[in-house]
């Protein structure tokens, strides 16, 4: 049976969020072992790893120490996955998304938005199964004519959002507000 409402087209598989016990044993891991490199921190709740010139196809985001549930599986407030990315060419094909995405009653949960490090423009939204897919483009390049030296960004709405929630096409959760202003709405 083929639908004939319009679909996405996006290029290629992007990059992987991880949600890690130990942030600092992991980009250990990353770094020491399968030899990425770091492009960026946040605060040290978040590390940004490349293999490539793509400013990173791998995040890890440490969880709270106090979460109930850091051994549980498989939910977001535990170890594992937290979004997975396919890039798009452009803001426009992105905003087209949108449209395409509630034609076929997609759930949105964040965007369009842009973030501090990688620069790239955001759109998140559920598969199926609850996972959440990110289309992303125009993620800052990393290699030899491009070179970059790693820094570390505060956590902030700025980091998560350069346009501050302004350009979401759904409202953002109320919890990531909180979080992303370091408790302050």
């Amino acid at each position: 049976m083929t639908s004939l409402k319009p679909k996405l087209n996006p290029k290629r598989l992007g990059h992987l969020v991880l949600v890690v016990r130990d942030i600092q044993k992991s980009a250990k891991f990353y770094t020491d072992v399968l030899g990425l490199t770091v492009s960026d921190w946040i605060g040290d709740q978040m590390v940004f790893l490349r293999a490539g010139s793509d400013h990173h196809d791998l995040a890890l985001s440490q969880i709270p120490k106090d979460s109930p549930d850091i051994d549980d599986l498989p939910r977001y407030s535990r170890p594992g996955m937290e979004h997975f990315s396919y890039l798009v060419e452009s803001v426009e094909e992105m905003e087209q998304a949108v449209a395409v995405l509630r034609a076929h009653d997609v759930e949105i949960v964040r965007g369009i938005g842009r973030h501090g490090p990688g620069a790239n423009y955001f759109l998140v939204f559920k598969d199926p199964d609850g996972n959440n897919v990110e289309l992303y483009c125009e993620m800052t390049q990393i290699d030899d004519d491009h070179p970059y030296e790693a820094k570390v960004w505060e956590r902030s709405i700025e980091s998560f959002d350069r346009f501050r929630f302004e350009r979401f096409v759904v409202p953002p959760p109320p919890g990531m507000v909180k979080d992303k202003s370091g408790g302050k709405t």
